[in-house]
């Protein structure tokens, strides 16, 4: 942990909003990605991203530094909402049309076709493990090295590489 995070959460733990307006600002949006390439829609990946930063400010004080810079403690409440949200709701969300085409296309099929790749993508993704998901995730979506993925998922680098090289063939074959 950098000296810089150190001082964050313990400003946070003493109650300083700032230190958790700093926390979000800087976080949410890594959290809201995670969270919306797990679920496919953007209004439920909104609430539960709030739903992790109400739960940081709520268990702060229960957070221990471990080794895990804090946005691996952000990511494992974010998992944990996923599947809760998933386990009460189901694996498939209903979205509807006017939700699922971004307006920013000029072309309509165009637009169809990247939300039809998004589902496609989002399918294949629940075809893998778990920790084969987790890994494509921070790898792919959120840009990040395999020595920052091990060390969020609190797993080797080695075990990472492997996991990666396992999801990646699942999804070539799925897809």
């Amino acid at each position: 942990m950098s000296r810089d995070e150190g001082e964050l959460i313990r400003r946070a733990k003493n109650g300083d909003a700032r230190a958790f307006s700093e926390i979000y600002d800087e976080h949410q949006p890594a959290i809201y990605r995670y969270i919306c390439c797990r679920v496919g829609n953007d209004a439920v990946a909104e609430d539960l991203t709030s739903e992790v930063f109400v739960k940081l400010v709520e268990k702060i004080d229960t957070y221990t530094y471990r080794g895990r810079p804090l946005l691996a403690w952000l990511y494992t409440i974010a998992r944990n909402l996923v599947n809760d949200h998933h386990r009460q709701r189901g694996r498939a969300d209903v979205v509807g049309l006017d939700e699922s085409l971004p307006g920013d296309f000029d072309d309509p099929e165009q637009a169809a076709d990247r939300v039809l790749d998004r589902e496609r993508l989002a399918q294949a993704l629940e075809e893998l493990t778990e920790d084969q998901r987790q890994v494509i995730i921070l790898r792919f979506f959120e840009e990040l090295d395999n020595r920052t993925v091990a060390q969020v998922l609190d797993k080797s680098y080695g075990a990472v590489k492997a996991l990666q090289h396992r999801g990646l063939a699942a999804l070539r074959r799925v897809l």
